[in-house]
């Protein structure tokens, strides 16, 4: 098996229009495809980072509640790369969205921070690595 990258993180939302808004206008993610299912009352939205990852943003009839306090088994959180944290929080604190503290990865010295989406999924900004590491 040779796997390369991961290719794409699937999300259910509870509301698709504020979950949109939220990775398209706010995290400013593009537009690969948008699909209404009908036959599933769901929507299927593909985003797309710079670096050709991706995001499939489903909606689905009532969808259950993920746990996450305690932590539940499973896909724990989902990161995105910042070349300077302090400034993506600034960014997103000026939107109105609440950002964890800025801390310090005890083993690789970066910097990082929390944020939620509009269904309490944990996001994090992660601090790239410097040049020639």
């Amino acid at each position: 098996m040779d796997l390369r990258r991961i290719h794409h993180a699937a999300i259910i939302c509870s509301d698709y229009e504020v979950s949109r808004r939220f990775y398209v206008d706010l995290l400013g993610l593009r537009v690969v495809a948008e699909n209404h299912r009908v036959a599933r009352r769901s929507h299927k939205l593909d985003l797309e980072l710079p670096d050709g990852s991706r995001i499939e943003l489903f909606s689905f009839p009532d969808p259950p509640v993920r746990p996450s306090w305690p932590e539940a088994r499973g896909l724990r959180h989902l990161a995105f790369e910042v070349d300077d944290v302090p400034s993506a929080k600034a960014e997103l604190e000026a939107q109105g969205i609440a950002v964890e503290p800025i801390r310090i990865d005890e083993h690789t010295g970066r910097r990082f921070t929390f944020f939620a989406d509009p269904d309490g999924l944990p996001l994090e900004l992660y601090e790239s690595a410097p040049e020639g590491r």
